[in-house]
């Protein structure tokens, strides 16, 4: 399979069809849901039926240029989780949100922060974005965090979504942080 981006540690690459497993398995740790689910994990039917097939559809819709990634360690091959960098479904093609969900064994190792260093760079160079976004639940300190270790700068409060009222700190919503590539290229 295709490698998407590379940084020091990790490698990107699309999902495949047989990737299931690996999405069940994550989404299936109560810490890596806690501000998702509330810490319940997703159906592994939902991953297989929905997650999956809508992952895939979007490397087709974007032509391979955004998407959700799985992301695996280059040293020993281990799959840590994955990021993702894409627009809106219907937005513009010059904006885009940065995401991550990595496995418990992944935390407090750099590796959020270095994959999402690497896609700001593809983001801002190769692919001549103008905007990123990440959203997170304002209590998500280390996701907040990363944010801003990458120089991302806090946007807006945004209203707790209703699938989501179970999570912890849902009474305190979520946050939106940005990045310009104007920015980017400064900092």
């Amino acid at each position: 399979m295709d490698t998407y981006l590379e940084t020091e540690r990790l490698a990107l690459r699309p999902f495949t069809a047989d990737d299931a497993g690996l999405l069940i398995e994550l989404d299936s740790d109560p810490a890596v849901m806690r501000f998702l689910s509330g810490g319940r994990p997703t159906a592994p039917e939902t991953v297989r039926e929905q997650h999956l097939p809508r992952i895939r559809a979007g490397y087709e819709k974007w032509a391979g240029r955004f998407g959700v990634f799985a992301a695996y360690e280059k040293e020993g091959g281990a799959f840590i989780g994955w990021f993702l960098l894409r627009p809106e479904p219907d937005g513009p093609l010059d904006e885009a949100e940065l995401g991550y969900r990595l496995r418990q064994s992944a935390w407090g190792r750099g590796y959020g922060t270095e994959g999402s260093r690497g896609l700001l760079d593809k983001a801002f160079g190769e692919l001549g974005l103008r905007r990123v976004w990440a959203e997170t639940m304002a209590l998500n300190h280390r996701s907040r965090s990363i944010m801003e270790k990458l120089g991302m700068t806090f946007a807006r409060a945004l209203p707790t979504p209703e699938d989501m009222l179970m999570v912890e700190g849902a009474d305190q919503g979520g946050v939106r942080y940005e990045i310009t590539a104007e920015q980017w290229r400064a900092g």
